[in-house]
């Protein structure tokens, strides 16, 4: 998450100097000597607000999400409209699981800025996170009322909500599509938004003809080679080939659960039950991992092989991780789970760098897969696979073997998984996914559908609901539309 810039800082000679002094201890990463500075200043000057919002950060960056909250409040209590302060408490609030208080910050940053759609849309969007679907829906219906022409308000609002045939906000919807002012980006929106709206009322024939546009015009804005993304991922293979997978250095809690699927697999429903477990914690997609090994390892579109780096490199690129993963998380012990889609490609170097790391990989029947990730709407530039059906057959098709290659290079350290037999079974293969995450079961891992965290997942609705098995083999009621996928598939072998 970015930190925001910091508010006005205080004046007045030796407190400047020593104030500017801890700032640079703390943008230089020496957070100790950033929170001791900041300490004493904060005792010296009681509720400055530029000093707590800067111990907000300290706080932040150590994963202490409860005293992150606590500065920010005292901050806002001297300045209770300060943008800047505003956005860091909201995300702060939500982090500590306080939404009564981030909804509040919310409520002053709307109050601020009464004519943007967005501050609105994103409160909109915290309520579903939170499973508080119907103050979402009274936000969003209020939000179209005013603002029929932005798809993006209805793709986000239809997401999480079923929407009959004689709801009042399709035909908006549809001069919305119809218009020639509408955007590229929000009549692409807006066709996934029809299409899910489409869906709920039973007519998939008339669904899949708005995702086609929807998703041709994604592709035209973010066009697509899939044979360059197969060779860049074979060459990121090829760089950790031959090399030793041996950990650097001591397993320090807490501990990485990589849980790993293609999009729409029910990495999210794993990654819940784990989260359930007193000593677990969802982390959602961190995506770190990837980031740090391209900055790090990644010269004029090369990649270092790992048998040639270092263990002082490795053991640098672990305490990146783990510093990120600390503070965006909160977890301090235990283990915690980072579910970013790309990490497959780099399991070598997490093998090395991260001792304690477990691997967790879900499978799902592809024909489910392509229909979820072809009838929902990714960033546009994310994804790009996802748009065309035979592309997202060749993109499952590099997963499974990608993920047949690591599972002979690490053995019993990754361990896989079936969405269908998740669902069919919950009892027995949630413990034997609590197992490979190296905890001792609990009963409550199956309960977290009872869970009030907030959840940033396009299964957002799914997740506050009991495992059932009515969630498999969606695909064969549109078989024939999914003929382009099938096709591509070929003779390989579902399962």
């Amino acid at each position: 998450m970015a930190i925001p810039p910091p508010p006005r800082r205080p004046q007045g000679g030796t407190l400047t100097a020593r104030y500017q002094a801890a700032l640079s201890a703390l943008n230089s990463g020496r957070i100790d000597a950033a929170r001791t500075a900041f300490t004493a200043l904060a005792k010296e000057r009681p509720n400055q607000p530029e000093i707590e919002f800067q111990l907000s950060r300290v706080a932040h960056l150590s994963g202490d999400f409860a005293a992150r909250a606590a500065h920010l409040e005292r901050a806002l209590a001297a300045k209770p409209d300060e943008p800047a302060l505003l956005d860091a408490a909201t995300a702060a609030f939500a982090a500590a699981g306080n939404p009564d208080a981030a909804l509040a910050a919310y409520d002053r940053t709307i109050a601020a800025a009464p004519s943007k759609i967005k501050p609105r849309a994103d409160k909109a969007l915290y309520l579903q996170q939170i499973g508080r679907f119907d103050a979402a829906e009274a936000i969003f219906r209020d939000l179209l009322r005013r603002h029929p022409r932005e798809g993006s308000l209805y793709r986000m609002f239809f997401a999480a909500q079923k929407i009959s045939a004689d709801d009042p906000l399709l035909p908006e919807l549809r001069k919305t599509l119809k218009s020639p002012k509408t955007p590229d980006e929000a009549r692409s929106q807006g066709y996934f938004a029809l299409a899910k709206a489409l869906f709920d009322q039973g007519a998939g024939a008339k669904a899949f003809e708005a995702l086609h546009k929807g998703n041709r015009l994604q592709r035209k804005m973010a066009p697509y080679d899939d044979a360059a993304r197969r060779s860049e991922q074979l060459s990121i293979r090829a760089a950790q080939e031959g090399a030793d997978l041996a950990p650097v250095g001591d397993a320090v809690e807490p501990y990485p659960v990589f849980v790993t699927g293609m999009p729409r697999s029910g990495t999210t429903l794993a990654e819940q039950i784990i989260a359930a477990h007193s000593r677990g914690t969802a982390g959602g997609e961190l995506a770190h991992a990837l980031k740090l090994v391209w900055d790090g390892f990644v010269k004029n579109g090369q990649m270092a092989p790992l048998r040639k780096i270092p263990d002082a490199q490795i053991a640098e690129l672990a305490r990146a991780y783990r510093a990120r993963a600390r503070r965006d998380t909160g977890a301090q012990a235990g283990v915690f789970t980072d579910k970013s889609i790309q990490n497959h490609l780099i399991y070598g170097f997490l093998a090395r760098a991260l001792p304690g790391a477990k691997f967790i990989v879900i499978h799902r029947d592809p024909r489910d897969i392509a229909l979820s990730i072809y009838r929902n709407h990714f960033a546009t530039g994310t994804h790009r696979y996802g748009n065309d059906l035979a592309d997202i057959a060749s993109a499952i098709k590099d997963f499974r073997a990608s993920v047949k290659y690591w599972k002979g290079r690490l053995g019993e350290q990754l361990v896989e998984f079936r969405y269908e037999d998740l669902v069919r079974s919950p009892e027995p293969e949630a413990r034997r996914m609590i197992a490979a995450a190296g905890l001792d079961w609990e009963e409550g891992c199956l309960n977290f559908h009872e869970s009030t965290a907030a959840v940033k997942t396009l299964s957002i609705a799914q997740v506050r609901q009991p495992i059932h098995a009515g969630r498999a083999a969606a695909w064969t009621k549109f078989e024939a539309e999914l003929a382009p996928f099938i096709e591509a598939w070929g003779a390989t072998p579902w399962d």
